[in-house]
């Protein structure tokens, strides 16, 4: 059985609810009883991790009544009736409307335990099965999103997945232009408050004074020229996400309060001693060395600490170079889509300046590098336009591409050597050769710019 699971009982029969649910209970299940069906409607909802079992004859609304309410809810929830003896019409009715199964009155407490737990078991394989659907179907829709076939990337992906379901206060640590905020909205999204709003503020984006108010809100006449209340962002991401971008940049006579109301889960907005409700998921992402910053007082580590329950960190675009053909295509086409242009074709030597480019500004500088490139503004050569290059020798250049076309012929063959050799036009001792001299493909991945080919590290 699993732990998580609970017992919703209705009986308005407070001597057999009573006794019901301390049989339950001794056997190990969490259970919780009602009076009438009224009282449980609320708790029923898509997902319910758990089994309804109600009296069919009930004060109000009746168990039939309550069984339809339930199915409708969620078609897969198991629901066991409770019918008086001998009425046996009333239980192939309830059958026929979807209950799960029937106990007849009276009933012994070995009886109730083993129906629930049946039910129990059910429940719980089919909340497991729903879920790796969901975790599948989120997997496929994610990979549109956060874009790479390094391992890097796919573990991103995973663990974002894994995390977005709960509502444990996240940390994305990412150097500029990564896609810290699109994590952050994947995370959102896939998660079990994707219904809320996803709030964003820029931590370091406006004056310490206007700062409290843009969090917490305020009201009318707070402060000279506030004429209205205003609904901060912690107020409007009730039920959702808050995004705070640059957690460094946060003062520290903010990141005081901030850290009492994460702590307390309550805040009062400007000009008003109410107490209101925090009902809503944290996301910080920052690119600096929190710990560090912590060491030189320029950041509170117990803030840190509770801000880091969990750590995504997003590699920058220089370690995981496989990623950037990928990448650059996507973004071609969108800007070709975009600017209403014909995408140019990508030739094996753009590639090859793209994989020899140190990338400072990471995918953000990639995707204003494809639009350069639909807009006719990029021919391929090592004009970057201004930014750094890593001045690779050629050499390394040619290793780096070379690992590229290889990496991509083995994973479109399986793995098989053979097969790779023949798609890329050369002899299979050549195609091993190559392999031997160029290191592990894997290394391709975390190679720096400014690296020869040999001596890689494996990402």
């Amino acid at each position: 059985m699993t732990p998580e699971l609970e017992v919703l009982f209705v009986e308005d029969d407070p001597a057999v609810r009573m006794g019901s649910t301390q049989a339950l209970q001794l056997a190990g299940v969490a259970v919780r009883g009602f009076g009438s069906a009224e009282q449980v409607m609320p708790h029923l909802v898509p997902g319910f991790a758990g089994v309804l079992v109600t009296d069919v004859k009930l004060p109000g609304v009746d168990g039939l009544v309550l069984l339809s309410h339930a199915l409708g809810i969620d078609p897969s929830l198991p629901v066991i009736l409770v019918t008086g003896h001998g009425d046996i019409t009333m239980a192939v009715q309830a059958m026929r409307l979807g209950a799960y199964d029937f106990i007849e009155k009276p009933f012994s407490p070995e009886q109730l335990n083993e129906v629930v737990q049946r039910a129990m078991d059910k429940r719980a394989l089919s909340l497991e099965v729903d879920s790796l659907r969901r975790k599948l179907a989120g997997y496929e829709a994610i990979e549109a999103k956060i874009i790479g076939r390094s391992s890097a990337m796919a573990r991103l992906r995973r663990l974002v997945l894994d995390v977005a379901g709960t509502d444990a206060d996240v940390l994305i640590l990412g150097e500029t232009g990564t896609g810290k905020e699109l994590v952050a909205r994947c995370l959102h999204d896939y998660g079990r408050r994707r219904s809320g709003h996803f709030a964003a503020i820029n931590c370091g984006g406006m004056p310490e004074a206007l700062f409290e108010s843009e969090m917490f809100g305020h009201e009318a006449g707070a402060f000279t020229g506030a004429a209205r209340r205003r609904i901060g962002k912690v107020e409007h991401a009730r039920g959702g996400t808050l995004f705070l971008a640059e957690i460094e940049t946060m003062p520290m006579g903010l990141q005081v309060k901030i850290l009492r109301t994460l702590q307390e889960r309550q805040f009062e907005r400007l000009g008003s001693n109410e107490l209101l409700p925090m009902d809503c998921r944290i996301v910080a992402a920052t690119k600096a060395d929190l710990l560090e910053a912590a060491r030189e007082q320029k950041f509170r580590a117990d803030l840190y600490y509770r801000l880091s329950v969990v750590v995504l960190q997003i590699p920058p675009l220089r370690e995981r170079r496989e990623d950037i053909p990928l990448l650059f295509t996507h973004f071609a086409m969108q800007a070709a889509l975009r600017y209403e242009r014909e995408l140019p074709t990508i030739l094996p030597r753009h590639l090859q300046e793209l994989m020899a480019h140190a990338w400072p500004g990471n995918v953000r500088e990639l995707r204003n590098m494809a639009d350069r490139f639909v807009l006719g503004l990029w021919d391929g050569s090592a004009d970057f336009g201004g930014t750094a290059h890593g001045h690779q020798p050629l050499d390394a250049q040619m290793a780096q591409f070379e690992r590229y076309l290889i990496r991509e012929a083995m994973e479109a063959c399986g793995g098989s050597a053979s097969a790779a050799a023949e798609r890329l036009g050369v002899p299979r001792k050549t195609l091993y050769d190559k392999m031997r001299r160029l290191g592990p493909l894997d290394a391709f991945a975390s190679e720096p710019a400014g690296t020869a080919g040999g001596g890689l590290r494996r990402a």
